[in-house]
């Protein structure tokens, strides 16, 4: 039996630290100094059973959606995955999951005793969906669809069209679909509506870690049919009951500061994209799928691996960039576009010197 366990967190939380660090995939972190908060603004306490309603508000305004769709969690995206799957699967259920997917999602379906089956987004179709090849895996056992958009790790938005087609092969089949957005995020106003606007089988999740810079408040939701939300909060009662209140206030002021934020996290994004294409267009020896948004970039290696890549960059150029194992893609890395730009060109330059080297 597979390990309940997601080893690719498990590497991001305890890998050696780098001075150029190019596996972030969430905007660097944003100092708190720059958030206009005052100390008066907070409260340990309030009233939060089912979600602060302040938050629920600000939420479904950002979203543009009507409050009972909405469910906070103050575990981020990750938390919202698993409350997610944990309110519509039950053991044996089988679940579609995008190849090659964000590991945890693969972890949480293990640890929910479900049977999968993955769809491909493969490099040669520039790791689109093809509805044909999710038509051909859905069976009458199918209770969930899962995948990132934007695409983690490639960056490749996933459009309604393609959407809208998923949704219908799922309604046939009585299964949902989960559609982790906290990518989408790092649109900003060019984001196209949530999948959560396509129809009452569709579970939206996102946070504001990745886009914003924000990881520290953890501040995540959910977005669901009303009759569905409900039940997610109700279950919820289980797991983190109540969310932090002092938590909960700073992320309702994040929310209506995020022209501000947003802008910082563009000036970084947009540098660090033009950077890294200059650089692609530099190299003979790396493919990629090229995206205008997103905050990853999925290159692969020709005749190189990435594991040793990775190692190669961390031990003697002092630069961090995740091995594509754990994206189910031997042959890769993820880069990260979220450190301050001039460290940002440092790594990248170094990228290409071990690159030379092996």
């Amino acid at each position: 039996m597979a390990a309940k366990q997601s080893s690719f967190l498990h590497w991001a939380k305890t890998r050696p630290k780098a001075k150029y660090d190019l596996a972030l995939s969430g905007i660097l972190n944003l100092p708190f100094a720059e958030l206009d908060v005052e100390l008066s603004d907070l409260e340990l306490h309030g009233k939060n059973a089912y979600g602060y309603p302040a938050l629920v508000d600000a939420l479904a305004a950002h979203c543009n959606i009507d409050p009972e769709c909405v469910v906070t969690i103050s575990g981020g995206a990750s938390m919202a995955n698993h409350l997610a799957m944990a309110a519509v699967l039950k053991r044996g259920d089988e679940v579609l999951i995008e190849e090659p997917t964000y590991e945890p999602v693969l972890a949480l379906a293990r640890y929910f005793g479900a049977t999968i089956r993955r769809f491909p987004r493969e490099f040669e179709h520039g790791y689109h969906i093809e509805i044909d090849e999710v038509a051909k895996l859905i069976t009458r056992r199918t209770r969930l669809i899962a995948l990132t958009n934007l695409h983690n790790p490639s960056s490749v938005l996933a459009d309604e069209g393609t959407l809208r087609k998923v949704g219908e092969l799922a309604t046939r089949a009585s299964a949902r679909v989960l559609v982790d957005e906290v990518y989408l995020e790092a649109m900003f106003e060019d984001a196209p509506k949530s999948a959560a606007y396509l129809g009452r089988q569709f579970i939206v999740t996102s946070s504001l870690t990745k886009g914003y810079g924000l990881s520290g408040l953890r501040c995540g939701w959910i977005l669901a049919e009303p009759e569905l939300a409900e039940k997610m909060r109700r279950l919820n009662d289980i797991f983190g009951a109540v969310g932090p209140h002092v938590i909960e206030r700073l992320s309702v002021m994040a929310l209506s500061q995020l022209p501000k934020i947003s802008a910082r996290a563009k000036r970084i994004l947009e540098t660090n994209r033009a950077t890294l294409n200059q650089f692609f267009d530099t190299r003979q020896d790396v493919d990629v799928v090229r995206t205008k948004f997103g905050t990853t970039s999925f290159p692969g290696l020709r005749n190189r691996n990435g594991d040793k890549l990775s190692a190669l960059l961390l031990a003697k150029y002092d630069t961090a960039v995740v091995p594509g194992r754990f994206f189910e893609s031997a042959q890769h890395i993820r880069v990260g576009m979220c450190c301050e730009p001039e460290m940002f060109a440092t790594g990248i330059e170094r990228f290409g010197r071990a690159l030379d080297e092996l």
